[in-house]
């Protein structure tokens, strides 16, 4: 589910209900997982809880604007290709050719199109969490650098 907000895009990834049993019976919450990008390198992901639905996903939202992150993009793909383990996730994300898309499940969908890629391959190699995968994701792409990122570095150190 895509919404578009003052230049952001959302994409709802995930709504989880959550059962607490009391002496009553059972209360229910709802947790719900978001990403948010401007389609042009910056997307941020977050999860929220509440007890209505629509409250987690703007809770969501709003937390995922408050940590949005800057993506290397060259020539609408990856800079190179990337396996990034966190937590139980692991993901595997490739640079691909012109024309491919985005070949990716749901969670790494969800990311990748907020962020602004057009030709990625994606595969969750551990686990369908999407917590997981999407803390993966994200870990996997602020892991990522650009030729002049890695050139610079080499600069400043031959100038100390």
């Amino acid at each position: 589910m895509e919404k578009e907000q003052d230049n952001f895009s959302e994409y709802l990834i995930h709504v989880g209900r959550i059962a607490k049993v009391v002496k009553g019976g059972r209360r229910f919450r709802f947790n719900a997982l978001v990403a948010v990008g401007d389609k042009q390198g910056r997307v941020g992901v977050a999860g929220a809880k509440s007890r209505l639905v629509s409250d987690a996903i703007s809770k969501a939202a709003k937390k995922a604007k408050e940590h949005l992150f800057e993506v290397p993009i060259v020539k609408g793909t990856l800079p190179h290709k990337i396996i990034m383990k966190r937590g139980s996730g692991m993901v595997m994300i490739r640079p691909a050719k012109k024309g491919t898309g985005i070949v990716s499940g749901g969670t790494m969908r969800a990311i990748l199109e907020a962020s602004g890629y057009k030709d990625v391959v994606a595969k969750s190699l551990a686990t369908n969490n999407p917590f997981n995968v999407a803390q993966a994701t994200v870990a996997a792409l602020k892991a990522l650098r650009t030729y002049e990122d890695i050139a610079a570095r080499g600069k400043e150190e031959e100038s100390k």
